[in-house]
């Protein structure tokens, strides 16, 4: 029998802490802001997660570029996300006003009822990935029958696993999915409390590199965009805030593509990985040159996954992907972004 899965998660809590680079109290409630004084701008307070899988907001984080623009007249709250799932989470409590997921996870929760929607695509990554312990046997989706696979659910992770099952022809049902947060999903395979793991960059570029696990099955076509998304009250309330954001993350977008080992610094000392691991990541599974601007390459993606959620639960219905579809992007933003403006 399998050790316990959340014993052996949390036997490597310390180590998943510095890997995410995980603080006290992430992803809680951020006090919702007063009114906005006379500053100028449309409230007092702006609420924005940082990740990192996404380096562009660890760039903008790092160069304190919105704080410079803001001054003392606006308060940045930072809240870190361990993931897509947790961005969302803040995102639909009202915690954070802007935050970061995968586009997959978008569109689960847009389809779910979450009032949000994407004024900037931050990156295309090759982010999700299968791995299995490195003494496995298993050499294949197809031999993924019958075993337990670490996965958080709401995360293209999760849903790069659901792609890789459907096309290998496996069944949702003939094998045990364990929703674990992505750090606790990287202890319990590196532990061996589970058989395979669907996972996340950076967490599992340091898994592979440490010796701990192998890849079994990467594809990038079944990774989804990284989106930036806002909650549709702070985009009527705030649309000044919005755009400032959306400047700050081209303005970001081109110092990282000027600055690769720069940027490649900020990830390792966030997550706690080392420099090659960080590089590998940036370098080799992150392409930050997209159109920032959120149109029908994403669409086209979206419309792929759709039917996935509501195969395997996620979504009640086609009528509910549909209707997010053709609300869940708001292009104008990254239409108008202008980096110059910080």
């Amino acid at each position: 029998m399998k050790k316990s899965i959340l014993a052996a998660a949390a036997a490597a809590t310390a180590a998943a802490l510095a890997l995410t680079g995980c603080v006290a109290g992430e992803g809680a409630p951020v006090e919702a802001d007063a009114a906005a004084g006379s500053t100028g701008w449309s409230a007092s307070v702006l609420n924005i997660d940082f990740a990192t899988y996404n380096p562009l907001s660890l760039i903008i984080k790092d160069q304190g570029w919105l704080e410079a623009a803001l001054g003392d007249e606006v308060t940045v709250n930072w809240v870190q996300s361990a993931g897509s799932n947790k961005a969302n989470e803040a995102l639909r409590a009202g915690a954070i006003d802007v935050g970061s997921t995968a586009g997959s996870a978008a569109l689960l929760a847009r389809s779910n009822g979450s009032p949000i929607q994407v004024i900037d695509i931050y990156s295309q990554p090759n982010w999700a990935a299968l791995l299995v312990p490195s003494s496995s046997s298993i050499s294949s989706v197809e031999e993924l029958r019958g075993t337990h696979i670490a996965a958080t659910k709401g995360t293209d992770p999760y849903f790069f696993l659901l792609q890789s099952l459907a096309e290998a022809g496996v069944g949702l049902d003939e094998v045990t999915v364990e929703n674990l947060q992505h750090a606790d999903g990287k202890a319990a395979i590196e532990a061996g409390a589970v058989d395979a793991w669907s996972g996340l960059d950076p967490l599992l570029s340091t898994s592979v590199e440490s010796g701990a696990t192998k890849i079994i099955y990467d594809n990038i076509d079944f990774n989804s965009y990284g989106f930036l998304n806002a909650t549709e009250s702070f985009l009527t309330k705030s649309p000044d805030l919005a755009q400032l954001v959306v400047n700050a993350y081209e303005k970001a977008r081109a110092w990282a593509q000027e600055n690769p080992e720069e940027t490649a610094a900020i990830l390792a000392e966030v997550a706690g990985i080392d420099i090659a691991v960080a590089t590998a990541v940036i370098a080799d599974r992150t392409n930050l040159g997209v159109d920032p601007v959120p149109g029908q390459a994403q669409l086209d993606v979206l419309s792929v996954i759709g039917p996935i959620f509501v195969e395997s639960g996620d979504v009640a219905d086609q009528a509910s992907i549909d209707k997010a579809l053709s609300t869940l992007l708001e292009p104008s933003y990254a239409e108008k972004a202008d980096p110059r403006a910080l």
